[in-house]
C-alpha cells in the first residue's frame, strides 16, 4: 500500500462483505442467461462456463444479477458521498445518522497525508478537529437539537454505510475509481473492496482480476487532462 495512505493513529477502516452476498456471480449471470437462451441451466458448470462467455462478449446485463451487501466503515464522510454518485444499476445505501448518534461528544476522523507531512500542519488540523467537537458540546449544552448542531459535523469525520449493489456497478466503478486521478480515499477503499471480495470466494476473485482496473486499462489511453503515466495520452495513440 502506497505511503500516502495515512490515517489517524486509531483507524477503523473496514469493508465486511456481508453473507447475503451472491458466492459465486458468474455461476448466477450464466445461470440467468440460460434461462432466456433455453439452454441446460441444470449444469453449475455449464453455466459457469456460459457466465464467462457472457462476461467475454460484454453481455453486462447480466451481471446485474450477482448481489453484493457491504458494510463500510472507518472512511470519511466525504469518501462516502462521492461513492453516492455511482447510481448505476439500482443500489441501495443507509449511512450513519447526524440526527441520533453523538457525536457531540467526540467521532474519528481522517487525517490525510498532507496534514502529516507538512511541518505544522498536523498540530493545526487536530485543533480544528478538537474545536468543533468542543463547539458541538456547547451547543448540546445549550439544548440546541443533535439534528441542528450536526451541521458543524466536517465532511472528514468517520462514518458508517450499508450498501446493496451488484457486479456490474462495481466493474463500472473500478473504471473510474481505481484510476490515479481519483480521491486517494476512494481509491483505499476500491484496494480494501478488492480484497474483500477477492477472500469471500474465487468466482469473486476471478472477476476482479480481469475486470476491475482503470478505465485506461480497457482503452488503453489515458483521457485525464493530467496523466500519471500509466497509459500514453490519447492523442498519442
Amino acid at each position: 500500500m502506497s505511503d500516502m495512505y495515512m490515517y489517524k493513529t486509531n483507524p477503523n477502516k473496514n469493508v465486511t462483505v456481508q453473507d447475503y452476498t451472491t458466492k459465486a456471480p458468474i455461476t448466477l449471470m450464466g445461470y440467468e442467461a440460460g434461462v432466456c437462451q433455453g439452454a441446460d441451466i441444470s449444469d453449475p458448470e455449464k453455466n459457469y462456463k456460459r457466465g464467462l462467455d457472457c462476461l467475454a462478449r460484454g453481455h453486462m446485463r447480466t451481471a446485474e444479477y450477482p448481489q453484493v451487501y457491504l458494510e463500510i466503515s472507518g472512511y470519511s464522510a466525504r469518501m462516502m458521498r462521492e461513492l453516492y454518485t455511482h447510481i448505476a444499476g439500482g443500489p441501495t445505501r443507509l449511512q450513519a445518522s447526524t440526527r441520533y448518534i453523538d457525536y457531540e461528544h467526540g467521532f474519528g476522523y481522517i487525517t490525510p497525508a498532507s496534514v502529516q507531512s507538512i511541518p505544522g500542519a498536523l498540530d493545526e488540523y487536530q485543533h480544528m478537529m478538537s474545536d468543533i467537537q468542543e463547539h458541538l458540546r456547547k451547543l448540546d449544552a445549550l439544548g440546541v437539537p443533535r439534528e441542528d448542531s450536526a451541521m458543524g459535523l466536517p465532511l472528514g469525520m468517520e462514518s458508517k454505510m450499508v450498501l446493496r449493489t451488484n457486479a456490474r456497478h462495481l466493474i463500472d466503478m473500478s473504471h473510474q475509481r481505481m484510476c490515479s486521478k481519483a480521491f486517494w480515499e476512494y481509491r483505499l477503499f476500491m484496494d480494501e473492496l478488492c480484497d474483500k471480495l477477492s477472500l469471500y470466494s474465487s468466482e469473486w476473485r476471478y472477476l476482479i482480476e480481469k475486470y476491475f482496473e482503470p478505465k485506461c486499462g480497457i482503452t488503453g489511453y489515458c483521457s485525464e487532462a493530467k496523466s500519471c503515466g500509466r497509459q500514453p495520452k490519447k492523442q498519442e495513440v
